[in-house]
Protein backbone atom coordinates (compact mmCIF):
# COMPACT_ATOMS: atom_id res chain seq x y z
CA UNK A 1 0.00 0.00 0.00
CA UNK A 2 1.43 3.37 -0.95
CA UNK A 3 1.67 6.23 1.55
CA UNK A 4 1.62 3.93 4.62
CA UNK A 5 3.45 5.28 7.66
CA UNK A 6 5.38 3.66 10.53
CA UNK A 7 4.86 5.69 13.74
CA UNK A 8 6.94 3.45 16.00
CA UNK A 9 10.34 5.01 15.34
CA UNK A 10 12.00 8.30 14.43
CA UNK A 11 10.79 11.85 15.16
CA UNK A 12 7.20 12.50 16.30
CA UNK A 13 6.23 16.02 15.22
CA UNK A 14 6.99 15.67 11.50
CA UNK A 15 5.25 12.31 10.89
CA UNK A 16 2.30 13.30 13.10
CA UNK A 17 1.77 16.52 11.14
CA UNK A 18 2.32 14.75 7.84
CA UNK A 19 -0.33 12.19 8.73
CA UNK A 20 -2.71 14.76 10.24
CA UNK A 21 -2.76 17.16 7.30
CA UNK A 22 -4.50 14.85 4.81
CA UNK A 23 -7.00 13.96 7.56
CA UNK A 24 -7.58 17.68 8.18
CA UNK A 25 -8.12 18.38 4.49
CA UNK A 26 -10.42 15.33 4.23
CA UNK A 27 -12.45 16.51 7.23
CA UNK A 28 -12.60 20.01 5.74
CA UNK A 29 -13.94 18.64 2.48
CA UNK A 30 -16.37 16.42 4.37
CA UNK A 31 -17.61 19.42 6.36
CA UNK A 32 -17.83 21.40 3.13
CA UNK A 33 -19.69 18.46 1.65
CA UNK A 34 -22.41 18.78 4.29
CA UNK A 35 -22.28 22.56 4.46
CA UNK A 36 -22.87 23.09 0.74
CA UNK A 37 -26.32 21.54 1.11
CA UNK A 38 -27.33 24.12 3.70
CA UNK A 39 -25.47 26.95 1.97
CA UNK A 40 -27.16 26.45 -1.40
CA UNK A 41 -30.56 25.83 0.22
CA UNK A 42 -30.11 28.97 2.34
CA UNK A 43 -29.46 31.05 -0.77
CA UNK A 44 -31.94 29.50 -3.21
CA UNK A 45 -34.79 28.10 -1.07
CA UNK A 46 -37.07 29.00 1.85
CA UNK A 47 -36.53 29.05 5.62
CA UNK A 48 -38.49 25.79 5.98
CA UNK A 49 -36.06 24.11 3.57
CA UNK A 50 -33.15 25.42 5.68
CA UNK A 51 -34.76 24.00 8.81
CA UNK A 52 -35.51 20.70 7.04
CA UNK A 53 -31.91 20.26 5.91
CA UNK A 54 -30.55 21.39 9.29
CA UNK A 55 -32.67 18.95 11.32
CA UNK A 56 -32.48 16.11 8.79
CA UNK A 57 -28.72 16.38 8.34
CA UNK A 58 -28.24 16.31 12.11
CA UNK A 59 -30.03 12.95 12.22
CA UNK A 60 -27.96 11.60 9.33
CA UNK A 61 -24.80 12.96 10.95
CA UNK A 62 -25.67 10.89 14.04
CA UNK A 63 -26.13 7.77 11.91
CA UNK A 64 -22.89 8.40 10.02
CA UNK A 65 -21.04 9.01 13.27
CA UNK A 66 -22.34 5.70 14.62
CA UNK A 67 -20.94 3.79 11.65
CA UNK A 68 -17.61 5.62 11.50
CA UNK A 69 -17.17 5.10 15.25
CA UNK A 70 -17.85 1.39 14.97
CA UNK A 71 -15.37 1.29 12.09
CA UNK A 72 -12.75 2.68 14.48
CA UNK A 73 -12.57 -0.90 15.75
CA UNK A 74 -11.08 -1.81 12.38
CA UNK A 75 -8.64 1.13 12.49
CA UNK A 76 -7.42 0.21 15.99
CA UNK A 77 -7.09 -3.53 15.34
CA UNK A 78 -5.29 -3.01 12.01
CA UNK A 79 -2.91 -0.48 13.57
CA UNK A 80 -2.08 -2.77 16.49
CA UNK A 81 -1.44 -5.80 14.28
CA UNK A 82 0.79 -3.79 11.97
CA UNK A 83 2.67 -2.48 15.02
CA UNK A 84 3.15 -6.06 16.24
CA UNK A 85 4.32 -7.13 12.77
CA UNK A 86 1.47 -9.65 12.55
CA UNK A 87 0.50 -9.09 8.92
CA UNK A 88 -1.18 -12.48 8.47
CA UNK A 89 -4.32 -11.30 10.27
CA UNK A 90 -4.64 -7.98 8.42
CA UNK A 91 -6.36 -9.41 5.34
CA UNK A 92 -8.83 -11.29 7.53
CA UNK A 93 -9.54 -8.11 9.50
CA UNK A 94 -10.45 -6.28 6.30
CA UNK A 95 -12.57 -9.19 5.02
CA UNK A 96 -14.52 -9.47 8.27
CA UNK A 97 -15.08 -5.69 8.29
CA UNK A 98 -16.53 -5.77 4.77
CA UNK A 99 -19.14 -8.37 5.73
CA UNK A 100 -20.02 -6.65 9.02
CA UNK A 101 -20.54 -3.19 7.59
CA UNK A 102 -22.33 -4.35 4.45
CA UNK A 103 -24.96 -5.91 6.70
CA UNK A 104 -25.18 -2.74 8.80
CA UNK A 105 -25.50 -0.50 5.72
CA UNK A 106 -28.22 -2.68 4.22
CA UNK A 107 -30.25 -2.57 7.45
CA UNK A 108 -30.03 1.24 7.65
CA UNK A 109 -31.00 1.57 3.96
CA UNK A 110 -34.21 -0.34 4.63
CA UNK A 111 -35.15 1.11 8.03
CA UNK A 112 -34.44 4.86 7.85
CA UNK A 113 -36.79 5.68 4.93
CA UNK A 114 -39.48 3.56 6.58
CA UNK A 115 -39.36 5.63 9.79
CA UNK A 116 -38.44 9.06 8.36
CA UNK A 117 -41.73 10.66 9.47
CA UNK A 118 -41.39 9.35 13.00
CA UNK A 119 -37.81 10.62 13.19
CA UNK A 120 -38.89 14.10 12.08
CA UNK A 121 -41.67 14.08 14.68
CA UNK A 122 -39.25 12.89 17.36
CA UNK A 123 -37.06 15.91 16.61
CA UNK A 124 -39.97 18.34 17.09
CA UNK A 125 -39.42 19.52 13.52
CA UNK A 126 -41.32 22.83 13.09
CA UNK A 127 -44.71 22.30 11.48
CA UNK A 128 -43.80 24.50 8.51
CA UNK A 129 -40.70 22.36 7.84
CA UNK A 130 -42.01 18.90 8.75
CA UNK A 131 -42.49 17.65 5.18
CA UNK A 132 -39.06 18.91 4.08
CA UNK A 133 -37.37 17.30 7.08
CA UNK A 134 -39.07 13.93 6.56
CA UNK A 135 -38.27 13.90 2.85
CA UNK A 136 -34.58 14.78 3.43
CA UNK A 137 -34.22 11.96 5.99
CA UNK A 138 -35.93 9.40 3.71
CA UNK A 139 -33.78 10.16 0.66
CA UNK A 140 -30.48 10.24 2.58
CA UNK A 141 -31.45 7.12 4.49
CA UNK A 142 -32.00 5.26 1.22
CA UNK A 143 -28.32 5.90 0.43
CA UNK A 144 -27.02 4.62 3.79
CA UNK A 145 -25.17 1.71 2.17
CA UNK A 146 -22.94 4.13 0.28
CA UNK A 147 -22.39 6.30 3.37
CA UNK A 148 -21.30 3.19 5.29
CA UNK A 149 -18.99 2.06 2.48
CA UNK A 150 -17.27 5.45 2.37
CA UNK A 151 -16.60 5.51 6.12
CA UNK A 152 -15.35 1.92 6.29
CA UNK A 153 -12.92 2.46 3.42
CA UNK A 154 -11.51 5.49 5.23
CA UNK A 155 -11.10 3.58 8.49
CA UNK A 156 -9.24 0.75 6.78
CA UNK A 157 -6.84 3.16 5.10
CA UNK A 158 -6.10 5.08 8.29
CA UNK A 159 -5.45 1.80 10.10
CA UNK A 160 -2.80 1.07 7.48
CA UNK A 161 -1.19 4.48 8.06
CA UNK A 162 -2.58 5.88 4.79
CA UNK A 163 -4.40 9.20 5.21
CA UNK A 164 -4.09 10.25 1.55
CA UNK A 165 -6.62 7.90 -0.03
CA UNK A 166 -9.49 9.09 2.25
CA UNK A 167 -8.61 12.64 1.19
CA UNK A 168 -8.99 11.67 -2.48
CA UNK A 169 -12.34 9.97 -1.88
CA UNK A 170 -13.89 12.86 0.03
CA UNK A 171 -12.58 15.33 -2.58
CA UNK A 172 -14.42 13.37 -5.26
CA UNK A 173 -17.59 13.35 -3.15
CA UNK A 174 -17.37 17.10 -2.46
CA UNK A 175 -17.03 18.07 -6.12
CA UNK A 176 -19.95 15.85 -7.10
CA UNK A 177 -22.11 17.14 -4.24
CA UNK A 178 -21.50 20.80 -5.11
CA UNK A 179 -22.40 20.14 -8.74
CA UNK A 180 -25.53 18.24 -7.69
CA UNK A 181 -26.67 20.97 -5.28
CA UNK A 182 -26.27 23.69 -7.88
CA UNK A 183 -28.17 21.63 -10.44
CA UNK A 184 -31.03 20.34 -8.27
CA UNK A 185 -31.48 23.15 -5.72
CA UNK A 186 -30.39 26.30 -7.54
CA UNK A 187 -31.34 25.04 -11.02
CA UNK A 188 -34.48 22.93 -10.53
CA UNK A 189 -35.54 24.54 -7.20
CA UNK A 190 -36.05 21.17 -5.47
CA UNK A 191 -35.21 22.51 -2.00
CA UNK A 192 -34.35 20.02 0.75
CA UNK A 193 -35.16 17.01 -1.46
CA UNK A 194 -32.68 18.21 -4.09
CA UNK A 195 -29.95 18.59 -1.46
CA UNK A 196 -30.59 15.03 -0.26
CA UNK A 197 -30.46 13.60 -3.79
CA UNK A 198 -27.18 15.41 -4.43
CA UNK A 199 -25.71 13.94 -1.23
CA UNK A 200 -26.65 10.34 -2.05
CA UNK A 201 -25.53 10.58 -5.68
CA UNK A 202 -22.15 12.03 -4.81
CA UNK A 203 -21.50 9.37 -2.15
CA UNK A 204 -22.28 6.63 -4.67
CA UNK A 205 -19.92 8.06 -7.28
CA UNK A 206 -17.20 8.54 -4.65
CA UNK A 207 -17.39 4.95 -3.42
CA UNK A 208 -17.27 3.49 -6.93
CA UNK A 209 -14.21 5.54 -7.87
CA UNK A 210 -12.56 4.79 -4.52
CA UNK A 211 -12.94 1.06 -5.07
CA UNK A 212 -11.38 1.46 -8.50
CA UNK A 213 -8.39 3.31 -7.00
CA UNK A 214 -7.91 0.69 -4.28
CA UNK A 215 -8.15 -2.23 -6.72
CA UNK A 216 -5.06 -0.94 -8.50
CA UNK A 217 -2.92 -0.70 -5.36
CA UNK A 218 -0.80 -3.34 -3.69
CA UNK A 219 -1.49 -4.06 -0.04
CA UNK A 220 1.47 -4.79 2.29
CA UNK A 221 -0.09 -8.18 3.16
CA UNK A 222 -2.03 -10.94 1.36
CA UNK A 223 -5.72 -10.24 0.68
CA UNK A 224 -8.15 -12.02 -1.65
CA UNK A 225 -11.86 -12.63 -2.07
CA UNK A 226 -11.56 -15.72 0.15
CA UNK A 227 -10.81 -13.36 3.06
CA UNK A 228 -14.23 -11.69 2.69
CA UNK A 229 -15.99 -13.75 5.33
CA UNK A 230 -16.65 -13.53 9.05
CA UNK A 231 -13.82 -14.68 11.32
CA UNK A 232 -15.53 -14.85 14.71
CA UNK A 233 -12.46 -13.98 16.87
CA UNK A 234 -11.68 -10.99 14.66
CA UNK A 235 -15.31 -9.86 14.58
CA UNK A 236 -15.37 -10.04 18.38
CA UNK A 237 -12.29 -7.81 18.69
CA UNK A 238 -13.55 -5.28 16.13
CA UNK A 239 -16.85 -5.01 17.99
CA UNK A 240 -15.07 -4.93 21.37
CA UNK A 241 -13.00 -1.94 20.25
CA UNK A 242 -15.60 -0.21 18.11
CA UNK A 243 -18.88 -0.81 19.97
CA UNK A 244 -18.07 1.38 23.00
CA UNK A 245 -16.99 4.22 20.69
CA UNK A 246 -20.10 3.74 18.56
CA UNK A 247 -22.41 3.60 21.57
CA UNK A 248 -20.81 6.72 23.00
CA UNK A 249 -21.09 8.61 19.71
CA UNK A 250 -24.68 7.42 19.26
CA UNK A 251 -25.74 8.59 22.71
CA UNK A 252 -23.72 11.80 22.48
CA UNK A 253 -25.24 12.41 19.05
CA UNK A 254 -28.66 11.76 20.54
CA UNK A 255 -27.88 14.30 23.26
CA UNK A 256 -27.24 16.93 20.57
CA UNK A 257 -30.47 15.90 18.90
CA UNK A 258 -32.26 16.38 22.23
CA UNK A 259 -30.71 19.85 22.51
CA UNK A 260 -31.90 20.62 18.97
CA UNK A 261 -35.37 19.34 19.86
CA UNK A 262 -35.35 21.67 22.88
CA UNK A 263 -34.36 24.57 20.62
CA UNK A 264 -37.05 23.65 18.09
CA UNK A 265 -39.68 24.51 20.70
CA UNK A 266 -38.57 28.15 20.32
CA UNK A 267 -39.75 28.27 16.69
CA UNK A 268 -38.58 28.20 13.08
CA UNK A 269 -35.94 30.98 13.32
CA UNK A 270 -34.24 29.40 16.34
CA UNK A 271 -34.29 25.99 14.65
CA UNK A 272 -32.75 27.32 11.44
CA UNK A 273 -30.21 29.44 13.38
CA UNK A 274 -28.91 26.50 15.41
CA UNK A 275 -28.76 24.40 12.23
CA UNK A 276 -26.58 27.08 10.62
CA UNK A 277 -24.37 27.27 13.74
CA UNK A 278 -23.89 23.48 13.72
CA UNK A 279 -22.65 23.65 10.13
CA UNK A 280 -20.16 26.37 11.07
CA UNK A 281 -19.10 24.26 14.05
CA UNK A 282 -18.23 21.42 11.69
CA UNK A 283 -15.46 23.67 10.34
CA UNK A 284 -14.13 25.23 13.53
CA UNK A 285 -13.72 21.79 15.14
CA UNK A 286 -11.79 20.34 12.21
CA UNK A 287 -8.27 20.62 13.66
CA UNK A 288 -8.91 18.86 17.01
CA UNK A 289 -10.92 16.20 15.13
CA UNK A 290 -7.98 15.63 12.76
CA UNK A 291 -5.55 15.23 15.65
CA UNK A 292 -7.96 12.83 17.36
CA UNK A 293 -7.97 10.50 14.36
CA UNK A 294 -4.21 10.82 13.92
CA UNK A 295 -3.64 10.03 17.60
CA UNK A 296 -5.72 6.84 17.30
CA UNK A 297 -3.48 5.49 14.53
CA UNK A 298 -0.25 6.77 16.15
CA UNK A 299 -1.00 5.31 19.58
CA UNK A 300 -2.38 2.01 18.20
CA UNK A 301 0.91 1.30 16.38
CA UNK A 302 3.09 2.25 19.35
CA UNK A 303 0.90 0.30 21.76
CA UNK A 304 1.19 -2.76 19.52
CA UNK A 305 4.98 -2.27 19.37
CA UNK A 306 5.22 -2.02 23.18
CA UNK A 307 6.26 1.66 23.27
CA UNK A 308 3.88 3.35 25.75
CA UNK A 309 6.18 6.31 26.52
CA UNK A 310 6.39 7.22 22.85
CA UNK A 311 2.58 7.14 22.71
CA UNK A 312 2.45 9.61 25.63
CA UNK A 313 4.97 11.90 23.93
CA UNK A 314 2.73 11.86 20.87
CA UNK A 315 -0.23 12.89 23.04
CA UNK A 316 1.67 15.88 24.47
CA UNK A 317 2.78 16.93 21.00
CA UNK A 318 -0.75 16.72 19.58
CA UNK A 319 -2.21 18.77 22.46
CA UNK A 320 0.39 21.51 21.97
CA UNK A 321 -0.18 21.75 18.23
CA UNK A 322 -3.96 21.62 18.58
CA UNK A 323 -4.09 24.32 21.28
CA UNK A 324 -2.49 26.94 19.05
CA UNK A 325 -5.26 26.50 16.49
CA UNK A 326 -7.97 26.34 19.19
CA UNK A 327 -7.22 29.89 20.30
CA UNK A 328 -7.60 31.15 16.73
CA UNK A 329 -10.91 29.33 16.27
CA UNK A 330 -12.24 30.81 19.55
CA UNK A 331 -11.50 34.34 18.38
CA UNK A 332 -13.13 33.73 15.01
CA UNK A 333 -16.31 32.08 16.35
CA UNK A 334 -16.87 34.27 19.40
CA UNK A 335 -16.24 37.67 17.81
CA UNK A 336 -16.96 37.14 14.10
CA UNK A 337 -19.52 34.34 14.05
CA UNK A 338 -22.02 36.54 12.22
CA UNK A 339 -19.77 36.53 9.16
CA UNK A 340 -19.49 32.74 9.33
CA UNK A 341 -23.24 32.22 9.72
CA UNK A 342 -23.91 34.68 6.90
CA UNK A 343 -22.32 32.24 4.48
CA UNK A 344 -25.20 29.80 5.09
CA UNK A 345 -28.23 32.05 5.16
CA UNK A 346 -29.33 35.40 3.78
CA UNK A 347 -32.04 35.80 6.45
CA UNK A 348 -30.81 38.38 9.04
CA UNK A 349 -32.85 36.78 11.84
CA UNK A 350 -31.44 33.33 11.14
CA UNK A 351 -27.89 34.73 11.02
CA UNK A 352 -28.35 36.55 14.34
CA UNK A 353 -29.73 33.42 16.00
CA UNK A 354 -26.88 31.31 14.65
CA UNK A 355 -24.24 33.79 15.86
CA UNK A 356 -25.72 33.83 19.35
CA UNK A 357 -25.54 30.02 19.59
CA UNK A 358 -22.09 29.87 17.94
CA UNK A 359 -20.49 31.92 20.74
CA UNK A 360 -20.87 28.92 23.05
CA UNK A 361 -19.04 26.75 20.51
CA UNK A 362 -16.29 29.39 20.40
CA UNK A 363 -15.64 28.81 24.10
CA UNK A 364 -15.63 25.07 23.45
CA UNK A 365 -12.80 25.52 20.91
CA UNK A 366 -10.44 26.35 23.78
CA UNK A 367 -11.29 23.01 25.42
CA UNK A 368 -11.60 20.44 22.65
CA UNK A 369 -7.89 20.72 21.79
CA UNK A 370 -7.31 18.80 25.05
CA UNK A 371 -10.35 16.53 24.98
CA UNK A 372 -10.12 15.25 21.39
CA UNK A 373 -6.41 14.37 21.71
CA UNK A 374 -7.13 12.42 24.89
CA UNK A 375 -9.98 10.56 23.21
CA UNK A 376 -7.72 9.61 20.30
CA UNK A 377 -5.07 8.48 22.79
CA UNK A 378 -7.46 6.20 24.69
CA UNK A 379 -8.96 4.84 21.47
CA UNK A 380 -5.49 3.88 20.25
CA UNK A 381 -4.82 2.06 23.52
CA UNK A 382 -8.06 0.16 23.11
CA UNK A 383 -9.52 1.80 26.26
CA UNK A 384 -12.74 2.48 24.40
CA UNK A 385 -14.90 1.54 27.38
CA UNK A 386 -13.68 4.59 29.28
CA UNK A 387 -14.19 6.79 26.21
CA UNK A 388 -17.78 5.60 26.08
CA UNK A 389 -18.50 6.20 29.75
CA UNK A 390 -17.05 9.71 29.93
CA UNK A 391 -18.87 10.80 26.78
CA UNK A 392 -22.24 9.46 27.89
CA UNK A 393 -21.88 10.87 31.41
CA UNK A 394 -21.10 14.35 30.11
CA UNK A 395 -23.96 14.28 27.62
CA UNK A 396 -26.72 13.26 29.98
CA UNK A 397 -25.47 14.69 33.28
CA UNK A 398 -24.30 18.08 31.98
CA UNK A 399 -25.13 18.98 28.37
CA UNK A 400 -28.86 18.19 28.25
CA UNK A 401 -29.77 19.45 31.76
CA UNK A 402 -27.94 22.76 31.21
CA UNK A 403 -29.60 23.25 27.80
CA UNK A 404 -33.05 22.49 29.20
CA UNK A 405 -32.68 24.74 32.25
CA UNK A 406 -31.36 27.62 30.15
CA UNK A 407 -34.16 27.21 27.61
CA UNK A 408 -36.77 27.36 30.36
CA UNK A 409 -35.19 30.27 32.25
CA UNK A 410 -33.65 32.49 29.55
CA UNK A 411 -34.79 31.30 26.12
CA UNK A 412 -31.53 32.68 24.69
CA UNK A 413 -29.52 30.45 22.38
CA UNK A 414 -26.11 31.44 23.79
CA UNK A 415 -27.03 30.24 27.28
CA UNK A 416 -28.59 27.05 25.88
CA UNK A 417 -25.35 26.39 24.00
CA UNK A 418 -23.25 26.75 27.18
CA UNK A 419 -24.17 23.16 27.98
CA UNK A 420 -21.57 22.16 25.35
CA UNK A 421 -18.40 23.70 26.91
CA UNK A 422 -19.65 22.77 30.41
CA UNK A 423 -19.80 19.11 29.39
CA UNK A 424 -16.35 19.35 27.78
CA UNK A 425 -14.81 20.62 31.02
CA UNK A 426 -16.35 17.65 32.83
CA UNK A 427 -14.89 15.23 30.23
CA UNK A 428 -11.40 16.75 30.48
CA UNK A 429 -11.38 16.32 34.25
CA UNK A 430 -12.36 12.66 33.82
CA UNK A 431 -9.63 12.15 31.19
CA UNK A 432 -6.91 13.60 33.43
CA UNK A 433 -8.07 11.49 36.38
CA UNK A 434 -8.06 8.32 34.26
CA UNK A 435 -4.65 9.17 32.82
CA UNK A 436 -3.19 9.48 36.32
CA UNK A 437 -4.73 6.15 37.28
CA UNK A 438 -3.26 4.39 34.21
CA UNK A 439 0.22 5.83 34.87
CA UNK A 440 0.14 4.74 38.52
CA UNK A 441 -0.81 1.19 37.53
CA UNK A 442 2.15 1.05 35.16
Amino acid sequence: MEHTMDFTKGPIVGPLLKFSMPILFALFLQALYGAVDLMVVGKFALAQDVSGVAVGSQIMHTVTGLISSLAMGTTILLGQKLGEGNEKLCGKIIGTSIVLFFAAGLALTLLIPLFSGQLAALMNAPEEAFEQTSRYIAICGAGSLMIVAYNVLGSIMRGLGDSNTPLITVAIASVCNIAGDLLLVAGFHMGAAGAALATVSSQTISVLISLLILSRRTLPFPFSRKDIRVETPILTRIVRFGAPIALQDLLVGLSFLVVLAIVNTLGLIASAGVGVAEKVCAFIMLIPAAFMQAMSAFVAQNHGAGKPERAIEGLKTAIGLSTAFGVAMFWLAFFHGDLLCGAFSSDPEVVAAGFDYLKAYGIDCLLTCFLFCFIGFYNGLGRTGFVMLQGIAAAFLIRIPVAYIMCQTTGRLFYIGLGIPCSTVFQILLCFAYFSMVRRRR
